[in-house]
C-alpha cells in the first residue's frame, strides 16, 4: 500500500500531476477543527480515484477544496499545473463538478437545456452567444444520460434522479479535462447507476479525463477505478489498489464494523 504523500506511477511518469497537495489544511468558517488535515496528495492525468470514508471524513472538503470553493488556510495546492489561490478561474474552465444533494427550487424558471448549456460557458466565453455546435454537444450530453426529450422541461419539475442526470450531464457538455464527483450515484435506481458508471469510466478510458469520484459507500466504488483513497477524520488514512484497499482488515474495521458499506 503507497504511502499517502507518495505519487501514484511516480516511477514512470516525469510529468507534473494534475492535482498536487502540500500539507494543505482547510477548515470551514466558524469552525475550529479542520476538516482536512496536512493532506499531502498526488494524483496523475488519466487516474480514477474513488475516495471513501464515513460520513465526515472530509471527503466532500476534499472536493470543495481542490474547486476552490473552500480556501485552504495552509500548505500549497495546484490543480492542471496551476496553484489553486489566484487561477480558479482557468481552473474551474477545465474541471468538472457533480455536486451532491444539490437543492431544487421547484419554482425554479430554468430549463433542462439551460442548465446543461451553462456547462459551456467557460469554453463559449463572457458575453458570446451559444452556436450550433455548442447546442449540438448539449443535445449529445443529455442523450447520454438518458434525458433525451427533457430539453424543454423545467428542473423544479425533475426527481432527485433526473436532475442528478441533468447535473452530469452538464459536465459531460464542458468537455473537462477533471472531472470532480460527489456521490454521483444517489438518488439513483441500479440501472442509472450502472449506465453513469459506464459513461464515468468511457470519459476517464476513452477521453483520458482524470475522475475523482467521492463515495460515503464501499459498493458504490466502481471497478474500473485505478485508486482508493480512504479518509477518515480529515485525514489520509490509506491509499492504494481498488482490490488492496477492499480486501484489506482495515478497511472492515473503518466500513463493515461501522454499519457504512452500503444502504
Amino acid at each position: 500500500m503507497r504511502s499517502c504523500s507518495r505519487s501514484t506511477k511516480a516511477d514512470t511518469i516525469a510529468h507534473e500531476p494534475i492535482i498536487k497537495l502540500e500539507k494543505v489544511s482547510t477548515i470551514y468558517e466558524g469552525e475550529r477543527v479542520p476538516s482536512i488535515l496536512d493532506t499531502n496528495l498526488e494524483i496523475e492525468r488519466g487516474e480514477f480515484v474513488c475516495v471513501i470514508g464515513p460520513n465526515g471524513a472530509g471527503k466532500t472538503t476534499l472536493l470543495e477544496t481542490l474547486n476552490g470553493i473552500l480556501p485552504y488556510y495552509s500548505g500549497r495546492g495546484s490543480v492542471l499545473g496551476l496553484e489553486i489561490k489566484g487561477n480558479l478561474k482557468h481552473i474551474r474552465k477545465k474541471t468538472g463538478y457533480v455536486l451532491q444533494n444539490f437543492d431544487i427550487d421547484p419554482l425554479a424558471p430554468f430549463l433542462c437545456r439551460d442548465i446543461v448549456m451553462s456547462g459551456r460557458a467557460g469554453r463559449i466565453g463572457i458575453l458570446r452567444f451559444t452556436g450550433k455546435a455548442d447546442r449540438e454537444i448539449v443535445r449529445e450530453a443529455m442523450g447520454q444520460v438518458g434525458m433525451s426529450g427533457f430539453e424543454e422541461r423545467p428542473v423544479g419539475k425533475l426527481s432527485g434522479g433526473e436532475f442528478q442526470k441533468i447535473l452530469l450531464a452538464r459536465a459531460i457538455a464542458q468537455q473537462p479535462e477533471l472531472l470532480l464527483l460527489d456521490e454521483p450515484f444517489s438518488h439513483l435506481d441500479y440501472e442509472a447507476r450502472n449506465k453513469m458508471q459506464t459513461i464515468i469510466t468511457d470519459m476517464n478510458r476513452k477521453q483520458s479525463v482524470t475522475v475523482i469520484m467521492v463515495s460515503h459507500y464501499i459498493d458504490t466504488v466502481p471497478e474500473a477505478c485505478d485508486r482508493i483513497l480512504v479518509m477518515q477524520k480529515g485525514r489520509m488514512l490509506m491509499d492504494g489498489g481498488r482490490d488492496e484497499i477492499l480486501r484489506s482488515e482495515q478497511i472492515t474495521d473503518i466500513f463493515l464494523n461501522r454499519g457504512c458499506s452500503g444502504p
